[in-house]
């Protein structure tokens, strides 16, 4: 198994459509950019947001178990991809990128 390293590249803010479609809520997201996290044998890293995590889960499997390259070449790095969690008004954008060293699990 490989570890993957996951980092906030992207923070976004739509307060436009949060106007105009979410209810006022007191705690919003707390992932800011440059966060990093380290996922251990496809594993979901302390301090990572749930929401986030059902996002990328398959690929960070994926890229754990030694595989990558997806959708044909869509990254430059096969063993890396970018994936966005769900949130509609403030999505995170994080990049997954394979650790080299395999650990013994």
């Amino acid at each position: 198994m490989y570890d993957v390293k996951i980092t906030a590249i992207r923070c976004a803010d739509y307060r436009d459509l949060q106007a105009l479609y979410e209810n006022p809520i007191e705690h919003t997201c707390s992932v800011r950019e440059g966060q990093q996290w380290v996922s251990r044998a496809g594993e979901k890293p302390d301090g990572l947001c749930d929401s986030a995590w059902e996002t990328m889960q398959w690929f960070v499997a994926e890229l754990a178990a030694g595989r990558g390259n997806f959708y044909d070449g869509w990254m430059r790095n096969p063993y890396s991809a970018l994936i966005s969690c769900n949130d509609g008004f403030r999505p995170v954008s994080f990049l997954l990128e394979r650790i080299d060293e395999k650990t013994l699990v």
